[in-house]
C-alpha cells in the first residue's frame, strides 16, 4: 500500500464530477511503467481512486494523465481531469 491516496475525476462540461473508470486509471498507470520511471509508484486503486509514493509530483501527473486520456479518447475537448490527494486518516496510536 502507498502512502497517498488520490482522487482521480473527470470534470465534464457543466463542471459535474465523475470518477474516472479504473480501467482508465490501470491503462495510464501501465504505460507509465515503461515509458516515465516518475510514475512507477502508482497503483489503481477503485473507480476514481490511484495510490500512490511520495515521489510521484502531482504537478507533473495530472497533466500528463489528462493528456493520456485525451490520446486515448477518453475525454472529450470540453472535458478536464482533477486529481487531488485524499487525506489517509492515521492509523495507530499507543497501545496500554
Amino acid at each position: 500500500m502507498f502512502a497517498r491516496r488520490l482522487s482521480i475525476q473527470r470534470i465534464d462540461a457543466s463542471g459535474a464530477r465523475h470518477p474516472c473508470p479504473i480501467r482508465w486509471i490501470d491503462n495510464f498507470a501501465m504505460r507509465n511503467f515503461t515509458n516515465d520511471a516518475v510514475f512507477d509508484d502508482t497503483l489503481p486503486a477503485a473507480d476514481g481512486l490511484l495510490e500512490a509514493g511520495t515521489r510521484v509530483p502531482l504537478e507533473r501527473l495530472q497533466p500528463a494523465m489528462e493528456d493520456w486520456f485525451r490520446r486515448k479518447g477518453y475525454l472529450k475537448h470540453e472535458e478536464r481531469l482533477e486529481v487531488l490527494e485524499i487525506a489517509v486518516p492515521e492509523t495507530g496510536g499507543a497501545a496500554s
